[in-house]
């Protein structure tokens, strides 16, 4: 997980460090003659080793916790969207601004499903809470482009070029995404707002 995000934040930015990491005489982490060595953080912490991961509030849970199936769900749909994104861009579609938004608004819903309201403070809470506001929002979206559309009277089969077909995959991990939170919600841990968000966008 760490190596990917790490290739990944490489790959955005478009950055090569590979100037650092190596002198002339190919010694690694070393800087150039006449300049103090850089220190490079490591990325990995090895405390999963064993199998737990830290919530936000510091509990350690096994990592096939509820908490963290729903989090690596959210963090799939992040992607899913994020790759129908480029798709949409490519084919100049006017839905680009607010994918990337609700790729922002999941980030926030990571932020709540990771902070167990059962060993939650009220710091926690205030840092991590899920405002109303966004679901509005995401149901004035659905309004604005539904009139846009003929009226439905199938089910639509999952197709329709590279961005039509990317968003069903999108849809399809969300309601994943939901039925996962869902039992989350059942159990008091996390705040009813980020399960009705998930519902809107299946």
């Amino acid at each position: 997980m760490a190596a990917a995000r790490l290739l990944l934040r490489r790959a955005v930015r478009g950055v090569t460090r590979a100037g650092r990491l190596y002198s002339s005489e190919g010694a690694e982490g070393s800087a150039p003659k006449g300049n103090k060595a850089e220190k490079i953080p490591k990325i990995y912490t090895k405390t999963g080793d064993k199998g737990y991961s830290s919530t936000y509030t510091g509990e350690r849970r096994p990592k096939d916790n509820l908490v963290f199936e729903a989090l690596g769900t959210t963090d799939e749909l992040t992607s899913a969207i994020g790759l129908a994104k480029e798709f949409c861009l490519d084919a100049n579609l006017q839905c680009v601004a607010e994918l990337e938004k609700i790729q922002c608004r999941l980030q926030d819903i990571g932020s709540n499903i990771a902070t167990p309201l059962s060993s939650a403070r009220e710091s926690h809470k205030v840092n991590t809470s899920f405002n109303e506001d966004s679901v509005q929002e995401l149901e004035q979206w659905i309004d604005k482009y539904t009139v846009q559309l003929p009226p439905l009277t199938s089910f639509i089969l999952p197709s329709g070029g590279k961005a039509s077909a990317s968003l069903h995959v999108a849809r399809a991990v969300c309601r994943r995404a939901e039925r996962v939170t869902f039992k989350l919600l059942q159990t008091g841990e996390a705040d009813s707002r980020v399960g009705k968000y998930l519902n809107r966008y299946n």
